[in-house]
């Protein structure tokens, strides 16, 4: 059984940085690949980037690219999601989400290809 539990969000300056990590707490998780979304408030959920299960390919929206970096820990059953640069437009509750593929591609961005979420962890910039 996969269970996720995220942490690190907070409040930060425009300009500033956080570090997101999500732990799961199940045995496959060296198996899958996992994936960070977002919501706004008033807003769908929105893809931010996907690790694969070897943390060797990463795929990121094009509006965090550069600014964003998707990493890995399997012997920490551990992802991480490292921020940097951030704008007030990052703002929002940040998920981690977990799918039985192991690869990552572009149906990486669907919440559909992912079958476990964690409980989110408020990110908010302020400008």
């Amino acid at each position: 059984q996969v269970q996720l539990v995220e942490s690190g969000g907070g409040l930060v300056q425009a300009g500033g940085s956080l570090r997101l990590s999500c732990a799961d707490s199940g045995r496959t998780f060296g198996s899958r690949a996992m994936g960070w979304f977002r919501q706004a408030p008033g807003k769908e959920r929105e893809f931010v980037a996907a690790i694969n299960w070897g943390g060797t390919t990463t795929y990121y929206d094009d509006s965090v690219r550069g600014r964003f970096t998707i990493s890995r820990d399997n012997a920490k059953n551990t992802v991480y999601l490292q921020m940097d640069s951030l704008k007030p437009q990052d703002t929002g509750i940040y998920y981690c989400a977990s799918t039985p593929q192991g690869t990552v591609h572009p149906g990486s961005s669907s919440w559909r290809s992912y079958d476990f979420w964690g409980q989110g962890t408020q990110v908010t910039v302020s400008s």
